[in-house]
């Protein structure tokens, strides 16, 4: 087969040289807001009389690079806009195929590295130490040390854990932990950790399902990070320590799906890997097929039914703000010269899913589709692969039913924008209330609006009062006297669900309420995870009531953003 290249990174590809170690000592200078340090990286060549290679740097300063105990000669190319410079190290003797050599990199990060947030002791819960923690994914990890930054090349490091750079993680701050579980810690300051060891009590529970679906767990410790407000993401899933958000503090244990979905990254992602960023759907929608067994064993397979509608419709919003020929809305992206950060969506994670689902219902049902992940994890575990590999398995594993997989629009599914070609199955006994309740107000005419009442959700989960508001957004705007009459009786302003206040605020400023404006403004500014800070700020641009207020806003609190947040919010509000 020909060699896959990662259009992504500008380092000497895998057939020339692999990474095989990391061997990283660094210090934390918060003063100055970077690191220093080594990255000792053993490299082995993969063809005969390699006399040099090429790593990934963004931002960096090489002070020298280290081969046998003598220094030897590099340069830095041309920064090529989001994927950095190419560092070319000449190597001392020309290496044959096989041959391994260590090379010692001294470097330094900038202040302003993509992978790292600095957090003043003012900008933390407990206002005392300062803060710092990294996020690699998708390709920054070459803002903290000069590497193949590519998830087709794994390595192990310190921990000795085989792992695709975009994973290596650090966290430096006034950290506690609580015991959760026989393998779980949960780490947070001080002022969260026991909000967040109820949140997440259901952790080992969740690991044990997902030994049942994917094999054993084989990372042996699995702990969970609870980070500061300005978090890009819900989590990130590296290995024995899932960094997750705060905005998963509901009270009530209801947004731990995000848990779920993380302890499934442990086999589907972390164990089989994404070869390059334009097969990401690899990793998230086999993912989220896993995180919604899990949640289905636990509440009912009617719950995994009602998340995957959900998710079907977040897949319609995603393609709707794309646009349905966009190249961003195929399953197999081609990321050639395009930053996976603008690409990043749900479409992955949504088309994946329902390509799974839709496959699980053609080739027999839950337990037969079950089987072939369990065979397809560990087939391809500890490997990094691409969709024809992911094909090629799923046709040897089902030989027997060739003919019916021959009936699939493979090339609408994998390589054509939009929505898929087929809309699978699901049960709406948990959706059809919040389907009907939404019609009621969509259909509702002003003199309607005094037969509802706080009755009409008495018997809704606040998974349903969500999907009810998932609903609603679909046809937004709503005339503005419906608005003010749903906080009226359902007094959505009060609750605190980060889910719930999200979907709230948007209808309310698409449908142009003005009260709504400076609590729009706070959800977007008092946390940073860019599922919910990047929708408001656009809704709010495009509000001629608070356009300017919005630009000023992000203006005023960009420095306290995550970089990549900070980058992708100027971009939707192109001001950067």
């Amino acid at each position: 087969m020909p060699e896959v290249v990662d259009t992504c990174s500008l380092a000497s590809p895998a057939s020339v040289c692999r990474t095989k170690h990391l061997h990283l000592r660094c210090s934390v200078d918060f003063t100055r807001r970077v690191l220093t340090g080594t990255a000792a990286l053993t490299v082995q060549s993969q063809e005969d009389n390699l006399r040099s290679l090429i790593l990934d740097t963004k931002d960096l300063t090489i002070e020298k690079v280290v081969i046998h105990g003598q220094e030897v000669k590099y340069a830095l190319g041309e920064r090529q806009s989001y994927k950095g410079s190419p560092m070319e190290i000449s190597l001392p003797i020309a290496l044959c195929k096989n041959q391994e050599i260590v090379i010692e990199i001294s470097f330094e990060t900038s202040p302003k590295s993509s992978a790292l947030q600095w957090l003043t002791p003012e900008q933390t819960s407990g206002k005392e130490h300062p803060y710092l923690f990294s996020q690699c994914q998708a390709i920054h990890c070459r803002a903290v040390l000069p590497c193949q930054d590519t998830p087709s090349v794994k390595l192990t490091y310190s921990s000795e854990v085989p792992i695709p750079c975009y994973l290596i993680a650090l966290v430096v701050g006034a950290l506690e932990s609580r015991q959760i579980g026989p393998r779980t810690l949960v780490w947070s300051e001080k002022e969260q950790v026991e909000k967040s060891a109820y949140e997440f009590s259901e952790t080992e529970s969740m690991l044990k399902i997902a030994e049942d679906l994917g094999g054993p767990y084989i990372w042996g410790q699995y702990d969970l990070l609870v980070l500061p407000p300005s978090f890009p993401y819900g989590g990130m899933e590296h290995p024995c320590l899932t960094f997750v958000t705060p905005t998963l503090l509901a009270g009530d244990k209801s947004l731990s799906n995000v848990i779920a979905h993380e302890i499934s990254h442990s086999w589907t992602g972390n164990l089989v890997t994404n070869k390059t960023w334009d097969h990401f759907w690899l990793n998230e929608g086999h993912t989220v097929y896993l995180e919604r067994h899990i949640c289905g064993r636990l509440f009912g397979e009617k719950f995994r039914h009602f998340h995957a509608l959900g998710g079907w419709g977040e897949l319609q919003n995603s393609i709707k703000t794309f646009g349905e020929t966009h190249p961003f809305t195929k399953l197999v992206v081609d990321l050639t010269n395009v930053d996976p950060d603008v690409a990043y969506s749900s479409v992955p994670y949504e088309k994946g899913f329902a390509l799974l689902f839709y496959l699980e219902q053609l080739l027999g049902g839950p337990e037969v589709f079950l089987g072939f992940l369990k065979a397809y994890v560990e087939k391809f575990s500890y490997k990094s692969i691409t969709t024809d590999d992911w094909k090629d398995f799923l046709y040897s594993h089902f030989k027997d039913k060739v003919d019916i997989l021959n009936q699939v629009d493979w090339n609408a599914w994998l390589y054509s924008p939009g929505l898929p070609p087929v809309k699978p199955n699901y049960d709406m006994t948990l959706t059809n209330a919040c389907i009907a309740l939404s019609q009621r107000w969509i259909t509702g005419k002003e003199d309607d609006l005094n037969l509802f009442s706080s009755a009409d959700l008495k018997d809704f989960s606040s998974h349903q009062v969500n999907e009810f508001l998932a609903q609603m957004l679909q046809k937004a705007p709503l005339p503005l006297g419906h608005i003010k009459r749903m906080q009226e009786v359902y007094n959505f302003n009060a609750i605190n669900n980060s889910e719930i206040r999200f979907r709230w605020l948007r209808l309310c400023i698409q449908s142009k309420w003005e009260e709504a404006i400076p609590l729009a403004l706070k959800m977007a500014t008092e946390q940073g995870r860019m599922k919910f800070t990047r929708p408001l700020f656009k809704d709010l641009a495009a509000f001629d009531k608070s356009h300017d207020q919005a630009i000023r806003t992000y203006q005023e609190h960009k420095a306290c953003m995550h970089p990549v947040t900070a980058m992708l919010v100027g971009k939707d509000l192109k001001v950067d």
